[in-house]
């Protein structure tokens, strides 16, 4: 059990039927009246996010999310296949469950499944991939302002925009968390 005055960002609870991760707390003391707390919670399963307030002395139960490494195996349309290094465990999951998070992530790659009592609800990439540039146009010499860029399309498929020196067939390293061009690999 965990009191809304020992709230921590990150912390996840079960409030109203509904596991909640804390974004944000504030301990606020008014002149006058009791202090309360206010938050803003992220329900981990939907992804809504809800601002609330609550009194420092309300209790709430802690809601253990379980995140384990596990290798995405391949896509066959419906589902996507991870399994378990140890345990040889697959798990496939939905299109729906799994949403634009593979976007950059090949074959044979770690990714940590997190759920909730079993039931998987997310998948986190790696922080930072490596990827072969397939398709982009050739930058032009004299064209190189300062920050310009131009769309180039990464092996899995997906668009990014990167500097007018990268090529086709060059590799980059990017950070699946905002898709943008790190550096050259």
């Amino acid at each position: 059990m965990v009191s809304a005055g020992d709230f921590k960002n990150g912390i996840t609870i079960e409030y109203e039927g509904g596991v909640w991760q804390i974004i944000e707390f504030q301990h606020v003391k008014p002149g006058k009246g009791a202090a309360f707390v206010r938050t803003k919670l992220k329900n981990i399963i939907s992804g809504g996010v809800v601002e609330t307030s609550f009194r420092p002395t309300d209790r709430f139960e802690n809601a253990i999310i379980d995140r384990k490494d596990m290798q995405y195996l391949y896509n066959d349309g419906d589902f996507y296949y991870f399994m378990d290094n140890e345990t040889f465990e697959q798990v496939a999951l939905t299109k729906d469950q799994i949403g634009d998070t593979l976007k950059f992530v090949k074959e044979n790659e770690i990714c940590k499944l997190c759920s909730y009592k079993g039931s998987v609800f997310s998948v986190e990439p790696p922080l930072f991939v490596e990827l072969e540039i397939t398709d982009t146009e050739p930058g032009f010499k004299g064209n190189t302002a300062t920050g310009a860029t131009k769309p180039a399309v990464v092996e899995t498929g997906a668009q990014i925009a990167v500097p007018l020196f990268v090529n086709q067939g060059d590799r980059v390293r990017i950070d699946t968390r905002t898709g943008e061009y790190m550096s050259r690999a």
